[in-house]
């Protein structure tokens, strides 16, 4: 009985290893939701790897589809690029949105507003 929790505790510590996001965070921010009362640990960690998996993706993409202005580099810039032009990611275009300067964005206000009187 001893060998199959120490195979147990083994096999948890590995686990462990394979994921570099914090499970703590994961919790956290899965608890902070009304509808859950309480977190299987497989849950955790599945939903945990699955996240570090997803985040891996979409930087893995977003380096692929860069902007070559730097060498191994990315930035802000380069996800939401990825965001806003891939099928897979396109649901990050409010998260990640492209950055335009306050002047330019005033610019295409004031345009919509004269479209809007033109009406």
């Amino acid at each position: 009985m001893s060998q199959t929790n120490s195979g147990k505790d083994s096999q948890a510590s590995e686990a462990k290893k394979t994921i570099s996001l914090p499970i703590s965070r994961v919790r956290l921010i899965m608890k902070s939701s009304p509808d859950v009362s309480s977190i299987n640990h497989d849950a955790l960690f599945l939903t945990t790897k699955a996240t570090e998996l997803f985040v891996q993706h979409l930087a893995l993409t977003s380096f692929n589809n860069r902007s070559q202005t730097e060498a191994n580099t990315l930035n802000y810039s380069d996800l939401a690029k990825t965001a806003e032009e891939s099928d897979t990611f396109h649901f990050l275009t409010d998260i990640l949105p492209k950055k335009i300067l306050a002047q330019d964005y005033l610019k295409t206000l004031e345009q919509m507003q004269d479209e809007d009187s033109d009406f």
